[in-house]
């Protein structure tokens, strides 16, 4: 198990691609936190079921994150490892895109990273080990119609990376992101209904024609596919990989 005595903090992990990123971790070792929304039974489900605590940390809120990375260093010490994979999605064409989603879509997908890192990289360098994993997308690299404050965001994330990666490499921390393309996740199919309002498409031409059209592939990434690239991120052999976004979009990005 290589994560055994690893702490990891994963954020929005109570569905999708972090709850895949968690349980992977669990099956290498890691005591985790995990963090997320969701009905409190099936939240405690799942803490049992793979060894975690949860945090309900808003991660729009500054002092809740705060909070939040004080409660994972009492209760299971500061965190070696921390995935940012909170996020939110709203679609909309710009001239229409409600201001308060904005400044949700911004303060979760974006600013809660640079929040959660701020407050874990002092004692990642004291430590001398520590690996950033910052959940980005395709959206990181290309852009689409009706999603600005989510490409705004993960092309955000993806120079946030770039940045701290270059601030700490020589403190035996790597800082990287991940770029999947649509992943069957809660968050993907969510944002099915907007779509088709926006377009005037059926859920049928949103799949195929919008989603699956992106991808050579035809077909959606799986949770567990990411999950399995974050715990390779992790490993001794990757040490060497800082400040790299790497996709997992089906070739979308290649084309």
């Amino acid at each position: 198990m290589i994560l055994e005595g690893k702490v990891a903090l994963v954020t929005g992990s109570t569905s999708g691609i972090g709850l895949a990123i968690a349980r992977a971790f669990a099956t290498e070792g890691a005591r985790l936190m995990i963090n997320g929304f969701g009905p409190a039974d099936e939240i405690e489900r799942e803490c049992r079921e793979i060894g975690a605590i949860h945090d309900g940390a808003d991660m729009s809120d500054r002092a809740a994150i705060e909070r939040m990375i004080q409660h994972c260093a009492d209760t299971l010490g500061p965190p070696d490892i921390l995935v940012n994979n909170a996020g939110i999605q709203h679609v909309a064409p710009v001239e229409d895109f409600p201001p308060e989603k904005w400044d949700a879509i911004i303060a979760i997908n974006l600013s809660a990273a640079f929040h959660t890192t701020r407050l874990a990289v002092p004692q990642m360098k004291r430590k001398g080990w520590g690996r950033i994993i910052n959940t980005a997308s395709a959206h990181s690299l290309i852009a689409s119609p009706n999603k600005s404050a989510y490409v705004a965001a993960k092309h955000g994330i993806a120079g946030f990376t770039k940045t701290v990666a270059l601030e700490t490499a020589t403190s035996g921390i790597t800082v990287n992101c991940i770029s999947p393309g649509y992943v069957w996740t809660p968050l993907v199919e969510n944002q099915i209904p907007d779509t088709m309002n926006a377009r005037n498409m059926t859920r049928e031409q949103v799949m195929n024609d919008v989603l699956l059209a992106a991808q050579p592939t035809k077909r959606f990434v799986t949770p567990e596919e990411v999950a399995a690239l974050a715990v390779y991120l992790c490993r001794d052999e990757a040490r060497s990989i800082t400040g790299a976004n790497l996709s997992i979009d089906g070739g979308w990005t290649a084309a």
